[in-house]
This record gives C-alpha cells, sequence and structure tokens, in this order.
C-alpha cells in the first residue's frame, strides 16, 4: 500500500541506512560495539557510553506497545486515516521509537500496553516508514502497511 497524501521523510547522512533497510524490508538499529548496548534514533555515537565504534544491526521487527494517544485532529496528509495512535513502541533490541498502530480498529480497548507488535512497512514516495500491527489474532481493519 502506498500512501501518497503522507509526508515523506527525507534520509540524511546518518539516517540513510535506517532508510535503506526499511527499503528492504528490514528494521535497522544500531549498537554499540564498545557498550553492546543498542539504541535509536539514529546518530554517529553511542549516547550510553559516547564510543563512535558502532554498527547498523537488523532489529527482529517485533516490540511491544509502551504507551500511545489517539489523535481524532489528524495532521496535514492523515486526514483519511483519523482516528489514529501515535505511539512508542519498545522493541526486543530495548530501544523505543515513535510509530504508529496499524491493522486494528483505533480504540483504547484495541491498544492494551504491552501488546505484542511486528512491524510493517508504509510506502511514502522512495521511502518505507515502519508501522507496528498487532503481532495476536486481533480482528479489525486490515494493516495501513505492508509486509516486505
Amino acid at each position: 500500500m502506498t500512501a501518497s497524501h503522507k509526508p515523506v521523510p527525507k534520509p540524511t547522512p546518518d539516517t540513510q541506512p535506517f532508510w535503506d533497510g526499511t527499503a528492504e524490508g528490514e528494521l535497522r538499529i544500531q549498537r554499540c560495539r564498545a557498550c553492546s548496548r543498542h539504541y535509536f534514533y539514529p546518530r554517529p555515537a553511542c549516547p550510553h557510553c559516547g564510543s563512535d565504534d558502532v554498527a547498523w544491526v537488523t532489529a527482529g521487527g517485533r516490540a511491544t506497545l509502551y504507551s500511545y494517544v489517539i489523535s481524532h485532529r489528524p495532521a496535514p496528509g492523515f486526514e483519511q486515516d483519523g482516528p489514529y495512535a501515535i505511539a512508542v513502541v519498545e522493541l526486543e533490541e530495548g530501544v523505543r521509537m515513535m510509530t504508529n498502530i496499524v491493522g486494528v480498529e483505533i480504540t483504547p480497548e484495541n491498544l492494551p500496553l504491552d501488546m505484542e507488535l511486528r512491524v510493517v512497512f508504509e510506502q511514502r514516495g522512495d521511502v518505507y516508514v515502519p508501522l507496528f500491527e498487532p503481532a495476536g489474532e486481533l480482528t479489525g481493519e486490515p494493516a495501513g502497511g505492508t509486509a516486505r
């Protein structure tokens, strides 16, 4: 599924490996070789120990719902998606990232904290944006992205 009406992220030199991964259906994060900790958002040095000996690794794509807000007043480009969930998810690797929840009717009853999620990708222009959908057998609307 493409989402041509939504804003398209602009990769930077620091984030290009992340976007290259999403285009290949992979969720890539960074891991510090000095302290062995994962981190996200992309940056040239480890936020934990300051080392610049970092590598890109492929995350498993599984997460849990950490927090969310349901937006009933859509931002530009999201007018056809309301209401939608703006969420923070925690990856199995221990890092948190902001995203949207798709593939389920967006109500508090359907979004329990710690719900198991899996990554899907939505094409926006030349970029694939990672979104998360319930990993279990919930019924609801179809996923907002495509599993790649």
